[in-house]
């Protein structure tokens, strides 16, 4: 794997632990230390508030992948089910579920996410709600191609001779074979909903304040651009690295199972 994404997971690892052995307050405010550049005793500077930007960053680090965990699981569930089950049984029900996603993908996911989580109160459920509304179709579409593939090879067909029931067939045999697929689709999701998290927090309809959000921390570093740059950086340095190292991890995955495969 890429040394420079390795670095990056690393950095952000070690700066969660560095955060919860030193229990620093993110929201702490210094007025006479606002927009101060970075220092020895301020790694990062600090923000229009006097806060550290580093221990916010590392916050919002943590309430992202919070965010993206929860969002991750329902929507890995529904979808990969829903899928699995219309390729599997096909007929009216998979003429259902193919409609469900065609009709889910004419939108762009971003919007429909903004429209959710503007009809939402600004909050974390409610924002993994907004995220999760559309989030499942990737994963739907794809469980849904593969397992059409899949119910006719060989070994499905010697299942069935056997006598072995809908549910073991589908348990044993065609979601094991739908893990590579699956996980590599979800390394890019994963790094997808960094940014939309982030773009829903930048509009102000994410983590409501003082919570820290890479997203709105970008927002209020527009206004000092040009006075104190480092704020607006730092912060889209942190998010491009995170993105860039969860990219490269699914890079890794597809090429490594493509060479398992082959």
């Amino acid at each position: 794997m890429n040394l420079l994404a390795k670095l990056i997971v690393i950095f952000w690892i070690l700066s969660f632990l560095f955060n919860y052995l030193t229990d620093v307050d993110p929201n702490y405010i210094d007025p006479t230390l606002i927009l101060s550049p970075p220092d020895i005793d301020n790694w990062f500077g600090r923000d229009d508030y006097g806060r550290p930007i580093f221990f916010r960053l590392v916050e919002g680090f943590h309430n992202s992948i919070e965010i993206i965990f929860f969002v991750t699981f329902f929507t890995s569930v529904i979808g990969i089910t829903l899928g699995t089950l219309a390729g599997y049984f096909g007929g009216k029900f998979d003429a259902f579920i193919s409609f469900i996603i065609n009709l889910f993908m004419s939108f762009p996911g971003i919007l429909l996410a903004i429209a959710f989580a503007a009809m939402l109160p600004a909050g974390k459920l409610n924002l993994i709600i907004a995220l999760s509304v559309g989030g499942w179709v990737g994963y739907a579409r794809l469980a849904r191609g593969q397992t059409l593939l899949i119910k006719n090879y060989d070994f499905i067909n010697a299942a069935e001779s056997m006598g072995c029931s809908h549910s073991w067939k589908i348990i044993r045999h065609i979601l094991p074979a739908l893990r590579t697929p699956l996980i590599v689709e979800g390394t890019y999701a994963i790094a997808g909903l960094i940014i939309a998290e982030a773009s829903l927090s930048f509009l102000g309809l994410g983590i409501p304040a003082p919570d820290a959000s890479w997203g709105a921390m970008m927002r209020d570093s527009v206004s000092y651009l040009l006075v104190s740059p480092h704020y607006s950086i730092l912060v889209g340095a942190s998010i491009m690295s995170l993105v860039y190292s969860i990219n490269f991890i699914g890079d890794y995955l597809h090429k490594y199972w493509d060479i398992k495969e082959s």
